[in-house]
C-alpha cells in the first residue's frame, strides 16, 4: 500500500479553517473550478455522501466514509474508477491547531495501491500536483 501526503501551517486559526473546509460539498477553496453537489439529498457532513465533482474534462464521485468536526477531520475514497491507475484510494484531510500563534497544522493524506514501478510517480503527483496545490489555494483563500 502506497502513501501520499502533503502538510503546511497557516496563520488563521483551525477553527476559522475548519468552518471553511469541513463541507464535503463545498470544494471551491481548493482552486479547483467545477461544480460540486452532494447525490440524493444528504448533506455535505453525512457520511455515506456522495460528492459528485463535474469539471472541464471529467466528473468524479467520492463517498464520505467519516466526518468529525471535534476532531475537525474528513475521510473519502472514490466511488468509481479513479482518474488516474490507482486502486482502494482512501484519503484524509485533517485540521489541527498550532496553539504558539493561534494558526492551523493542514494536512492532506491518501492511502491506495497501484501498479508495480509507477507507485512513487503517483504518490508524488497526488502530494505535489494534487494535495499541495489545492492546499496552496487553501491559503490564498
Amino acid at each position: 500500500m502506497a502513501t501520499a501526503y502533503y502538510s503546511i501551517v497557516l496563520d488563521k486559526p483551525a477553527e476559522a479553517v475548519w468552518r471553511t473546509i469541513r463541507a464535503f460539498d463545498h470544494y471551491g477553496w481548493a482552486g479547483v473550478a467545477g461544480e460540486t453537489i452532494i447525490e440524493d439529498g444528504k448533506a455535505g457532513d453525512q457520511v455515506g455522501a456522495i460528492r459528485c465533482f463535474t469539471g472541464a474534462d471529467r466528473t468524479i464521485r467520492q463517498r464520505l466514509l467519516a466526518h468529525s468536526d471535534r476532531d475537525r477531520f474528513y475521510t473519502y475514497e472514490f466511488c468509481d474508477r479513479p482518474p488516474f491507475p490507482i486502486e482502494n484510494y482512501v484519503a484524509t484531510l485533517r485540521v489541527a491547531p498550532v496553539v504558539e500563534g493561534n494558526g492551523a497544522f493542514v494536512e492532506w493524506s491518501a492511502t491506495f495501491d497501484g501498479i508495480p514501478g509507477e507507485i512513487a510517480h503517483w504518490s508524488e503527483h497526488l502530494s505535489k500536483e494534487g494535495f499541495g496545490r489545492w492546499l496552496a489555494a487553501l491559503r490564498r483563500l
